[in-house]
This record gives C-alpha cells, sequence and structure tokens, in this order.
C-alpha cells in the first residue's frame, strides 16, 4: 500500500484514503470522512468547486502533482485544512481531510482543541488540522516520507457511504463526500446557502 494506490480518479482516491491513518509530530487520526475535489474545465475531472478549477496558481500549485503531497489552505482565512493530491502528474484532483478519530496524543490534540468531547476533537477539516497540529507551512510535503512531519498510512478502507460534499456553491449534488458509517466524528451534512435547489447542481 504506497502513493500508487492513489493515482487514480479522485473519487477512488477518496474511499482508498478512508481507513488511513495521519501521523503529525505529536499526534494520530484515522480518517472516517474524505470529500474528493477534481480540477480544470478540460481535465478528466472537472470541477468548479475544487481550488484547482481555473487552473495553475501559487494557491493551488500542489494540487497538480505528484500525488501523496499534501495541500493545506485556510478556509475563510482563518482555519488550516489539508488535502491528500491523487491522480496523475499535472493532472489536478486531491482528496479533503474532513474527519478523523485521534488515536495518539489526545492530550496534545484537546490543548490545541479546548474542552470538547472526544468525537469532537477531529471533527471538520479545520477541526481535525488543529487537533493534529498540521499548518500552512506543511504544504507540500510527501505524506509517504518516513522524514515528513505529516505521514499517511493507508488501511483497510471498509464499506464506505457516499453523499453531497458539505458547504460547496458550485457542484453541490455531487456524491463526492465519503464516509465510514457509524462514527460520531462524521460532519453534519450543511448545504451552501448559495448552492441552487438540489437537483439543479451538478
Amino acid at each position: 500500500m504506497s502513493v500508487e494506490d492513489l493515482i487514480t480518479d479522485p473519487q477512488a482516491a477518496a474511499r482508498r484514503l478512508l481507513g488511513a491513518t495521519v501521523f503529525t509530530r505529536d499526534a494520530a487520526a484515522v480518517i472516517v470522512e474524505v470529500e474528493a475535489y477534481g480540477g480544470v474545465p478540460d481535465g478528466p475531472w472537472p470541477d468548479p468547486a475544487a481550488h484547482s478549477f481555473r487552473g495553475p496558481n501559487a494557491r493551488n500549485d500542489v494540487m497538480f502533482g505528484p500525488a501523496g503531497r499534501l495541500y493545506t489552505y485556510r478556509s475563510h482565512g482563518i482555519h488550516v485544512c489539508a488535502n491528500v493530491v491523487c491522480g496523475p502528474d499535472d493532472t489536478a484532483a486531491a482528496v479533503l481531510l474532513r474527519a478523523g478519530v485521534i488515536t495518539d496524543g489526545i492530550a496534545a490534540a484537546r490543548r490545541r482543541r479546548g474542552d470538547v468531547a472526544d468525537r469532537a476533537l477531529g471533527r471538520g477539516p479545520g477541526n481535525l488540522c488543529s487537533a493534529l497540529g498540521i499548518a500552512m507551512s506543511d504544504n507540500g510535503v510527501d505524506v509517504f516520507d518516513a522524514a515528513s512531519p505529516v505521514r499517511l498510512e493507508l488501511g483497510d478502507p471498509g464499506d464506505s457511504v457516499s453523499g453531497p460534499r458539505v458547504g460547496v456553491s458550485k457542484a453541490a449534488d455531487r456524491p463526492w463526500r465519503f464516509w465510514l458509517a457509524d462514527h460520531p466524528e462524521v460532519s453534519a451534512y450543511r448545504r451552501s446557502p448559495r448552492a441552487p435547489a438540489t437537483g439543479l447542481s451538478d
């Protein structure tokens, strides 16, 4: 199980990342919820909700490969979120790590997250990165490099459930969010108020 498992389409890569363990400097989590994102209009997976849709720039260049790199960004300018790049080189695609079960370093995660329930430590992409101590400076690291500050170990994904992505206003009906059932860490679904009515958004 290696980076070759992620040189595939974003939906397959998303399913493959369920059950993976992310190891950071002082904590670890098993991933239980992810979202797939594609790329440019003339690519194999055009996706107007993806940061890469308008082509490469200084912010999103990591999304264009190689697979197995970490793409970090700030949501609303505040919360760091982390994606694992997938697909072949020069073809934008990535999988957002949406939620995880903290399995090691709970004390460190709690110092960063405060007085919340264990199930809430890694629920939501910003909270997950906060709990694990993933920072903007981790952008571009190779998660399969043993010396990386953020490492990934693929596990057995098991059976997954799919549904629409959370909070996106474009391509809002695509069932590109995947999660493992019966995990309270999985995010509650929230549709963006800017998205078209259900069924009217690719």
